[in-house]
């Protein structure tokens, strides 16, 4: 996990990542309570027998669950010391080039694309999240995040 000090170090960082999240597996257990709380049973999500004759050859997790794990890739990829509070202000261009087969390894890269000083030492950051697969070759999810940040 990369450390900064204040919101304010991110801004000559603009362009470069600024912080890689840790692993995470995705289990069926997970997909499901994303099922559950959506209300999204498609069965190539939670039905692992009928998935086998899937496209896929497996389940696969939503979309939307694997951006919904932004937020969790992010709090092991960076850390602002003195910012007491970060909110998801929008997203821009969510791609999801590849599926995510249940039981996959999941990890994020965090680019910094835009930096906007607000008042009272905040920022608006735009930033391009990018989730990979262990051993895929595309990524599964791609992102542009904007947070805005206070100290």
């Amino acid at each position: 996990m990369k450390t900064y000090e204040h919101i304010s170090d991110l801004q000559p960082l603009v362009g470069e990542v600024i912080g890689i999240s840790e692993w995470l597996a995705l289990e069926q257990d997970r997909v499901n309570l994303f099922a559950d709380a959506t209300g999204d049973h498609q069965w190539i999500h939670v039905d692992p027998v009928r998935a086998k004759d899937g496209p896929f050859g497996v389940p696969i997790a939503h979309g939307f669950l694997t951006l919904s794990l932004l937020p969790a890739f992010s709090h092991t990829a960076y850390k602002v010391k003195n910012s007491s509070a970060g909110v998801n202000y929008g997203l821009d261009k969510v791609r999801f080039p590849a599926p995510v087969p249940v039981g996959s390894l999941l990890r994020a890269h965090f680019k910094l694309l835009s930096y906007e000083a607000l008042d009272k030492g905040g920022a608006q950051l735009k930033l391009e999240m990018t989730v990979e697969r262990e051993g895929a070759s595309k990524p599964v999810c791609i992102a542009e995040s904007i947070i805005r940040r206070f100290p």
